[in-house]
C-alpha cells in the first residue's frame, strides 16, 4: 500500500512528475542575465510533456519565493494563471543575482476507521489534529519539490543562493548565470542539506517541438552530490532530480525531486 500512497502524494501534494515520463514542471524567464542598474524580467511556468510547452497545464504559484541578491524576499508582479501556464513580472532593482523558486512540501496521511479508509493532505505537524483516534493501518508519506530559476542583473552573486535544508536543492559550484555552450559546468545536489549521492539527473534543451529526437542527457551525483554538464549547444535547459525511499523504523516515506531551469549561452 504504500508505494501507491508515494504516487498520491507526488499528484496530490506536488502535482508534478517523478520521472522523466511524467508531465515535466519548469519556470522559465525571458531572460537570464541582464545588464544596466534596472530591468525587468517575465517568467511563464507550467507541467508539460516536452520542458516549455504550455500545452498540459499551468502551474499553482501559491508557494513561490524569490529571494534578491542581498537575501531579501522580492514580490512578483502582474501574477496571473491561465489554462496551460502561469505567468509573471520580477523587476530587478538591485544588482547581482535572484533566485526564483516554487517550494512545496507536506504530507499525504492513510487511515483506516470503521472500515473506511480516509486520506489526508496537509503539515506533518498537524498530523496528530487531523488523525482520529481509533484509527489503523496509518500511513505517512512525506513530499517535498523545488522548481527553480536565477537570473542576474550585472555581475553573478552567490550569497543568497546556500540551501535552506529542505527537499532537493541545487548547490551552484559553477554560477547558473554563467554558462557557455561547449563548456562544463559542475553543481551539487543536497537534500535536506546532506549530498544526495548516487542520483540520475536528466539535462534537457528546450525546442523539442522542432526536433526528431529529445537529444537528453543523464549523470549521477557522485559521493558529494556534484554532478558535471558539458553544455551541447545554447539554449534554455531544463535539469531534473527525484528520489523516493521507504519508510524506515519512525520515519515516514518520502519523495523529493527538483526541477531547475538554466540557460546557456553561445
Amino acid at each position: 500500500m504504500k508505494k501507491p500512497l508515494a504516487l498520491l502524494a507526488a499528484l496530490a501534494v506536488l502535482a508534478l512528475p517523478m520521472s522523466a515520463q511524467a508531465h515535466r514542471a519548469w519556470l522559465a524567464p525571458t531572460s537570464t542575465v541582464l545588464s544596466g542598474t534596472d530591468a525587468w524580467v517575465g517568467f511563464d511556468a507550467g507541467m508539460s510533456n516536452g520542458v516549455f510547452i504550455a500545452d498540459h497545464a499551468a502551474m499553482n504559484l501559491s508557494n513561490l519565493v524569490i529571494t534578491g541578491p542581498d537575501g531579501a524576499p522580492v514580490q512578483p508582479e502582474n501574477l496571473h494563471q491561465a489554462r496551460y501556464r502561469s505567468s509573471f513580472d520580477l523587476h530587478l532593482t538591485k544588482p547581482g543575482t535572484y533566485r526564483v523558486a516554487n517550494v512545496m512540501g507536506g504530507v499525504v496521511v492513510a487511515w483506516t476507521l470503521n472500515g473506511t479508509t480516509t486520506r489526508w493532505r496537509g503539515a506533518e505537524a498537524d498530523i496528530a489534529a487531523n488523525v482520529p483516534a481509533g484509527a489503523t493501518d496509518v500511513t505517512v508519506t512525506r513530499s517535498d519539490s523545488r522548481v527553480e530559476t536565477f537570473v542576474t542583473l550585472g555581475a553573478p552573486t552567490t550569497e543568497n543562493l546556500q540551501p535552506t535544508g529542505q527537499g532537493i536543492e541545487l548547490v551552484p559550484v559553477s554560477h547558473p548565470n554563467d554558462l557557455v555552450a561547449g563548456e562544463a559546468a559542475t553543481f551539487k545536489l543536497v537534500r535536506d542539506g546532506q549530498p544526495a549521492a548516487g542520483l540520475d539527473v536528466t539535462v534537457a534543451r528546450g525546442g523539442t517541438r522542432y526536433r526528431d529526437a529529445p537529444e537528453e542527457i543523464t549523470v549521477r551525483t557522485g559521493a558529494d552530490g556534484s554532478f558535471t554538464v558539458t553544455w551541447p549547444e545554447a539554449g534554455m535547459y531544463w535539469v531534473n532530480a527525484s528520489v523516493r525511499t521507504p519508510a524506515s523504523g519512525d520515519q515516514p516515506a518520502a519523495s523529493a525531486q527538483y526541477n531547475g531551469v538554466m540557460e546557456v549561452l553561445p
